[in-house]
């Protein structure tokens, strides 16, 4: 059999040709490799430059390897946060005419991590509640896809930084079915392995002295389900309201609108007696603040990086004279934010040195501009302003050695809690500040 690479788009099999198919992963010569953390896997993988990219190369089997391509090709029709297949390459043999196992070739992910390489120094209870966070909310994702993962856990995950939060992608999808829609009983089998992966896990750093003294693998294990739990039964739940308040009809869906889920269709009722009406979203998208940011401005970012540029560039839409909701003489809201794009947020990026800005994309690190100007405009009790905050962030943040008060201000600011709150009080997703809105 003949060296044959099936591949995504045209120009990936030409740059893939130059990689030693001939020699097992294992034994790849360093000019070929790329340095980068990797996580536990029951194969081997390896890292590899490929042309201008930098793809994650992983042996296994042909049928396994053809199946999760197709699987994760999905996964993208379906904007489910997961890595991107481009490549199975199968017909390997060595140099004495061995065969050698397929394998299947996903782009690397950009700024992301496994899970193992957040803890080399100790995490503290409140960041690996947001790494739970975000898998809770990658497992529903996957869910209302119709796609049970048959393993989820830490190590088949990917992390990436999302304001003051993390963002969950899929690596490993070799166990996972998709179907048109999920049971109970499925769903329930795929968070049961959650939390004993994610226990099992913990206990494994626990034992490597990886792990903060405060945290019991087991109960975060079970915290898992019930993070899970409690953001399905918001998003799917049946509502009932009485007839004189169907505008908690629209309550609801901004809820969902702030967990960042779009409401794609509803079902809406009366009652048999006609004194109420039942709601029921019935197929809720992930993503709304994304969406909205790209729609309006061009900018692909994660979706609490979105949500924080989003809160800035409302903000500054009122600071305009020709700002007229309703209007027809006012500015479009696409008009003015461009314009916010190129006079505020491109300008603040650029004052930050490229060389300074390690991982993090241009999103992150305006995020982290505008924690950074609150703390500062906390302190002097007036808005300092993106030019000042820059200066600052750069010389007490980012500098060799900067250190000082600004620089504890904006570690804090990236623990994700709301201000006047610690990051073990952060609220769940299920939290309802509002007080039970059903009649």
């Amino acid at each position: 059999m003949e060296l044959q690479i099936t591949a995504t788009s045209a120009e990936h099999p030409a740059v893939l040709l130059d990689l030693p198919w001939g020699v097992p992963l294992a034994e790849w010569p360093e000019k070929h490799l790329v340095a980068l953390p990797r996580g536990i896997s029951r194969h081997v993988v390896r890292f590899a430059r490929a042309g201008d990219e930098v793809v994650a190369v992983k042996e296994v089997g042909e049928w396994a390897a053809v199946r999760e391509y197709e699987l994760l090709r999905d996964l993208d029709r379906l904007a489910v946060p997961a890595v991107d297949a481009l490549a199975v390459v199968t017909g390997r043999r060595d140099g004495r005419g061995e065969p050698l196992e397929p394998v299947l070739i996903t782009r690397h992910l950009d700024g992301s991590l496994p899970y193992r390489s957040m803890f080399e120094t100790t995490m503290r209870p409140g960041t690996i509640n947001r790494l739970l966070d975000a898998l809770a909310v990658l497992l529903v994702r996957l869910h209302l896809s119709g796609f049970a993962w048959g393993d989820c856990s830490l190590s088949n995950t990917l992390f990436r930084r999302d304001a003051g939060a993390y963002a969950a992608y899929l690596v490993d999808a070799e166990t996972g079915q998709l179907q048109p829609r999920l049971s109970h009983g499925q769903r329930e089998y795929d968070v049961e392995i959650a939390r004993v992966n994610i226990s099992g896990e913990l206990m494994d750093l626990e034992a490597g002295g990886s792990l903060h003294p405060s945290v019991d693998p087991v109960a975060f294990g079970t915290a898992i389900a019930e993070r899970y739990g409690e953001l399905w039964h918001e998003l799917t739940r049946q509502s009932v309201y009485p007839l004189a308040k169907r505008h908690y009809i629209d309550r609801r869906i901004r809820r969902l609108n702030d967990l960042g889920f779009d409401v794609a269709e509803m079902q809406i009722q009366a009652t048999p007696d006609g004194d109420a009406v039942t709601f029921l979203p019935k197929v809720v998208d992930a993503g709304h603040h994304q969406r909205q940011l790209l729609r309006l401005t061009g900018m692909d970012a994660e979706e609490n990086q979105a949500r924080s540029l989003l809160r800035d560039l409302e903000t500054w839409m009122v600071s305009q004279q020709d700002y007229a909701p309703g209007d027809p003489l006012g500015a479009r809201p696409e008009v003015l934010a461009h314009r916010w794009v190129r006079d505020v947020f491109r300008p603040a990026v650029r004052l930050v040195p490229r060389e300074l800005r390690g991982s993090a994309d241009t999103a992150q690190i305006y995020h982290e501009l505008l924690e950074h100007r609150w703390l500062l405009s906390e302190r002097a009790r007036h808005d300092v302003g993106l030019e000042a905050t820059v200066e600052d962030y750069i010389r007490t943040v980012l500098r060799p050695g900067g250190g000082g008060e600004g620089a504890k201000a904006a570690a804090g600011a990236g623990t994700g809690a709301a201000p006047g709150r610690g990051p073990e009080t952060a609220a769940a997703p299920g939290d309802d500040p509002e007080g039970a809105e059903e009649g």
